[in-house]
């Protein structure tokens, strides 16, 4: 069986031939493998160690398994699909929700443990019927709207927990992760979330020394006088040792909470295996299914024993662009790096000490970005907002969403925010379709982002090149 894990050498070894790309199945020398392994891991870094330490996760648990993740996806997609899975941003405001509600780290991975369990029956749906069962259930109008409300309503989560610990740290990290972000180019823009913190960290300490502590609420919401960077937990930490593991929880109430990010995951992979597919020229559509699949296998086992869920990452998608090198074998070397992280305690002993200020001057620009995406997916598939159809159930859901508006049912059974919007557009939109005018039905963009365009394009290519 071809698990996709042979590669031959690209020309010779040192650089990509002009014009030329490194294919998955090819491999530059390995020491440059290896350090092109390593560049993949500090790229999803930024995202991949803030996201557990947003959700109450042990961020050395989340890198470990990222590793995991990583190679159970490659063997899945045979080699085909170059792809690093990291904890995925979008459960950030889930897990907010399931805390608020009174739930547990053990409530939280309950709840996105049956999410993957879901993502991985999606997986096998479309590996039987093809993609466009997911167009059926899912067109871009209510894709793009569940990834905004997804990402919005984080807002609360900055203004009130974060931002408040250290405004003008907060401040200042925003800016210089929005100038990074703008105005580095190639790999160094990729990590700008990375080199926001590592900024962060420097402020956080400076003002320390210059200012002494700061008078404000802490991360506990008590207010105090506390010095913004407090790295004693990094002394006492050890050099190896194995990060804690806990056994998931299931509550009906946080894992409808949670239902609604399938929708981001699927077009997120989607999203992925497209980009990936047409940068190597090789079309992927046959093997959507199976990376929805893994993504879901992933995501499972890294649940079961505490961890985060894992996403395909955009990050590592602009290394490959940058470098030319889209080698599997670079990432089986990414994910040997995120295991070796994972049993060092004292590497997450640092992510836990981030100061509250510099996760709110991170967070105002990463929850936004979130919740745009769900706009890029409305640009790309040229969504009609002029439409009542499309208008009417994105517009509800967005604002029952970020507004956190909730639906009583019984004293012991509601719906809000993320869950009750992502209803709401979903239903609503089939529903008023089910009763809409055939003018209102009769432009339909193709499919969501990633989901379909193979066909369009080959349709395309197939009648220009007719005589």
């Amino acid at each position: 069986m071809d698990l996709g894990v042979r590669w031959k050498l690209h020309g010779d070894g040192r650089t990509p031939a002009p014009g030329a790309v490194v294919r998955p199945d090819e491999r530059l020398s390995w020491p440059r493998t290896v350090g092109l392994g390593a560049q993949h891991v500090v790229a999803m870094f930024g995202a991949s160690f803030v996201a557990p330490v947003l959700m109450g996760l042990d961020p050395n648990l989340a890198i470990m398994m990222s590793g995991v993740a990583t190679a159970i996806f490659l063997l899945a997609t045979r080699g085909r699909i170059p792809s690093y899975l990291g904890c995925s941003l979008s459960f950030v405001g889930v897990a907010a929700v399931i805390r608020a509600q009174g739930g547990t780290s053990a409530t939280v991975t309950g709840a996105v443990f049956v999410v993957g369990i879901v993502l991985f029956l999606i997986g096998l749906a479309v590996q039987r019927f093809g993609a466009r069962i997911i167009h059926a259930a899912m067109p871009p109008i209510v894709t793009g709207a569940v990834v905004m409300l997804i990402g919005f309503n984080l807002a609360p989560v900055t203004a009130s927990t974060y931002w408040p610990q250290d405004q003008w740290t907060a401040l200042l990290v925003m800016l210089f992760t929005g100038l990074a972000v703008v105005c580095l180019r190639g790999f160094w823009s990729r990590i700008a979330i990375f080199l926001g913190l590592v900024f962060g960290y420097g402020i956080s300490w400076l003002f320390d020394r210059v200012f002494g502590k700061i008078h404000s609420v802490d991360a506990s919401g008590k207010l105090t006088d506390h010095w913004r960077l407090d790295l004693s937990g990094v002394g006492k930490a050890d050099w190896i040792g194995l990060p804690h593991f806990h056994g998931p929880s299931f509550q009906w109430s946080a894992i409808l909470v949670a239902l609604p990010v399938v929708i981001a995951l699927v077009a997120e992979n989607a999203g992925h295996v497209k980009a990936v597919g047409e940068m190597t020229g090789d079309p992927l559509d046959d093997r959507l299914g199976t990376a929805i699949s893994a993504d879901g296998v992933a995501s499972m086992l890294s649940t079961a024993v505490g961890g985060p869920p894992n996403t395909t990452y955009s990050e590592n998608i602009g290394v490959m662009a940058a470098t030319r090198v889209y080698s599997t074998a670079a990432y089986w070397a990414a994910a040997g790096f995120a295991l070796l992280f994972g049993i060092c305690p004292k590497f997450g002993a640092v992510v836990a000490a981030i100061p509250g200020g510099v996760l709110g001057g991170i967070t105002v620009i990463l929850y936004g970005m979130i919740g745009l995406l769900g706009a890029q997916i409305w640009l790309h598939a040229k969504v009609d907002l002029r439409n009542p159809l499309n208008l009417v159930p994105a517009a509800a859901g967005i604002i029952i969403g970020v507004g956190n508006v909730t639906m009583k049912f019984t004293d012991h059974f509601s719906l809000s925010g993320i869950a009750l919007g992502t209803l709401v557009v979903i239903t609503g939109y089939h529903a008023l379709r089910a009763f809409a005018p055939a003018h209102l039905k009769a432009q339909e963009p193709l499919l969501d982002s990633g989901t379909s365009a193979y066909d369009e394009e080959a349709d395309a290519k197939a009648h220009r090149a007719k005589p």
